[in-house]
């Protein structure tokens, strides 16, 4: 994957050079159709996912509890922190978004990876 494209998620948009290019070696790009589920309520975190395109919402023990859309990272904090996922993700558009798998986050630095969680935390707050 391009480095370039990662920046238009705005969390990784303030990584370095180096950092985007790490990252994207071991990203990839999928697609989803309307009505998919990214990510299960329940489910052990195994992948992050950044959106690029689309929409979905956020369904907690059968409540709607949010949306997400362009720039927002999904599944993030179940994967950094290594819990089960709190809520479904479900597609209310075609979607296009970038994944990066536990395995993957793994490989990166230790660096890298704190600037993350720096980055997510400081976003979170900001809601």
């Amino acid at each position: 994957m391009d480095a370039g494209r990662l920046t238009r998620i705005p969390v990784f948009s303030e990584l370095s050079p180096e950092e985007l290019s790490r990252l994207a070696a071991f990203a990839t790009e999928t697609s989803y159709p309307q009505g998919a589920k990214l990510l299960r309520e329940g489910d052990y975190s195994t992948e992050l996912f950044a959106i690029v395109e689309g929409t979905a919402d956020v369904v907690r023990g059968g409540e709607h509890v949010g949306s997400v859309g362009p720039g927002d990272l999904i599944g993030e904090m179940g994967l950094l922190e290594k819990t089960q996922r709190n809520a479904d993700v479900i597609a209310t558009s075609p979607m296009l978004v970038i994944s990066v798998s536990h395995w993957e986050i793994r490989r990166m630095s230790k660096e890298t990876i704190a600037k993350i969680e720096a980055l997510v935390t400081a976003r979170r707050q900001d809601r």
